[in-house]
This record gives C-alpha cells, sequence and structure tokens, in this order.
C-alpha cells in the first residue's frame, strides 16, 4: 500500500509523539521511585543506628539516647484494633443493605451514595475536628482511647462501604439467582454465595484501610492524643499516644538527637504497614486461587 506525502508525514509525526509520549511516562516513573529510594536511604541512615528490639520495647523518655516507643506501640494497636471493630462490621452492613437489599435507587439512596462518595475524599483533618466536637465534647470520652478509634472509625468508613459494594458487584448475579431458585431466601443467598466470592476484595480493602489509618496523624492530634505518655493505657478511657505523634513530635524537637529517634520509629512503622499490606495481597491471592479450584 502506497500512501500519499501528506498521509505518511502524519504518521511519522504520531509515531514521534507516541514515542515522546512515552519516554515523559518513563521518566516521570523513575523520578518517582527515584525519589521513594532516596527518602528510604536517608531514614535507613539516620535511623538504623537506634532501631533494636530495646528501642521497640523500652518506655518513652526525654533523653534520646534511652527514650523507646512501646507505649506509642500499645496506644497504636488499641486505637486499630478497636478501630476495626466498630467500622468493618458498620461499613460492611451498609455496603449490603445499600447493593443487596435496596434495588430500587431512590432519590434518597442515591443522595446517601452520593455523601459516601463525597466523604470519601474528605481531609483527615475534618474528620479529627468532628471526633473533637462529637466524642471529646458531646459525648465525654475526652482524650481517650475510644474518642480516637470511633474518629478513626469515621475517617475509614466510607472507603470500606465503597470497598465492600464493589467487590459485591464484582459478584456475578447469576450466583444470586440461582441460590434464589433452589429455594434459598435473599439473606441465604448473599451469606452463602455473595459474600464468600466478594471476600478477598472486601477484606483487601479493609486491610488497605486500616494501614492507611495506622499512618494518620492529625485527627488523632485534633482530638487530643498525647504527644508523650510514660505508662501503658490500661483501659479505654485512659490517655494515649500513638506512633505518627511521637514520630511527628521527635521530627521536630530542637535536639538534633531525635531526628534519628524520628527515622527509627518511621522504619518501625513502615515495617508494620508493609507487613499488613503483604498480608492483603497473599490473602487475595490465595482466595482467588481457591475460587477457581
Amino acid at each position: 500500500m502506497i500512501l500519499d506525502p501528506s498521509t505518511h508525514r502524519n504518521l511519522q509525526s504520531r509515531k514521534r509523539f507516541d514515542a515522546l509520549f512515552a519516554i515523559l511516562c518513563q521518566s516521570a516513573a523513575w523520578v518517582g521511585v527515584g525519589l521513594l529510594v532516596i527518602f528510604l536511604t536517608k531514614i535507613f541512615i539516620d535511623g538504623a543506628g537506634h532501631l533494636n528490639w530495646k528501642f521497640i520495647t523500652s518506655e518513652l523518655s526525654q533523653r534520646p539516647g534511652r527514650t523507646g516507643i512501646w507505649p506509642a506501640v500499645v496506644g497504636s494497636l488499641y486505637v486499630m484494633i478497636l478501630t476495626t471493630a466498630i467500622s468493618v462490621p458498620v461499613g460492611v452492613a451498609a455496603a449490603i443493605y445499600l447493593e443487596e437489599f435496596n434495588r430500587r435507587k431512590t432519590k434518597f439512596i442515591n443522595i446517601v451514595q452520593l455523601n459516601i462518595a463525597n466523604l470519601s475524599g474528605v481531609p483527615s483533618v475534618v474528620y479529627g475536628l468532628l471526633g473533637r466536637v462529637l466524642f471529646v465534647y458531646a459525648f465525654g470520652f475526652q482524650q481517650s482511647i475510644i474518642a480516637g478509634a470511633l474518629t478513626m472509625s469515621l475517617l475509614i468508613l466510607p472507603t470500606v462501604i465503597i470497598v465492600t459494594q464493589e467487590a459485591l458487584r464484582a459478584v456475578p448475579k447469576s450466583y444470586r439467582d440461582c441460590s434464589m431458585a433452589l429455594g434459598s431466601t435473599q439473606w441465604q443467598a448473599i451469606r452463602l454465595q455473595v459474600l464468600p466470592n466478594a471476600l478477598p476484595g472486601i477484606l483487601t480493602g479493609i486491610i488497605l484501610s486500616i494501614s492507611r489509618a495506622i499512618g494518620e496523624t492529625a485527627p488523632l492530634i485534633v482530638v487530643g492524643a498525647a504527644s508523650y505518655v510514660s505508662f501503658l493505657p490500661s483501659s479505654l478511657g485512659d490517655k494515649y499516644t500513638v506512633l505518627p505523634i511521637k514520630i511527628f513530635d521527635w521530627a521536630n524537637d530542637s535536639k538534633n538527637e531525635f531526628h534519628s529517634v524520628a527515622a527509627s520509629a518511621i522504619i518501625v512503622l513502615m515495617v508494620a504497614l508493609l507487613f499488613i499490606n503483604s498480608f492483603a495481597i497473599y490473602f487475595r491471592a490465595r482466595s482467588q486461587a481457591k475460587a477457581k479450584k
């Protein structure tokens, strides 16, 4: 096939533009990877000197050489476990109702869906202000673990609902129809057929939402989480601190020695997040492999 000169020039121009666009995209990707490598290298160089088991299990101290992060680790565990216990049942139940039991898309449901989608993009500090007004003052929980956990639950609840809805939509409608044709009720069809098949996507979204909440600082600062707590919390009404707040506090300290301590705490937090995300990937792959058998 013989092309006329103008068509040939246009084709060559499009090919050059495609090649240039591919180079720009590749360059952007490498810039992102390079910045990440520089950041991680800096963190590991600064924090490697303090990183050991004693650093993890020791109490907090005003002296950089003697401080540990154990109260912050325990506080983070308390907040995240309670956040999960609150947000997951509520979020999954809401998603099941909106996606399975409410087939008629009324104006009210459309407004609810729109607000859930909007809430998932609200800055985290706004949830902190809401938690301060609602849980700290109105409900009288003060600066306690329960106030922080309820605030973090509000933060991840829209994401849990949206992820669960997407996982439920991914299950073919024939699963529901066949189950109900064999005599199952709607709830039995959802419980025995839909939820088991949607479980990998639901759990992956939940774990990723929790991993995001672990690294949040602004909401907990606003609701009054302390930057220094020398004791371990023994109840949900106690004061507490969490690892991101201690990192923020040490990074802004006037003593340069605390900057290295903050880098060590960052490494611990990144390892924890990497473990959680790896578990989500492993569980999803395992569940998908079982579903194919």
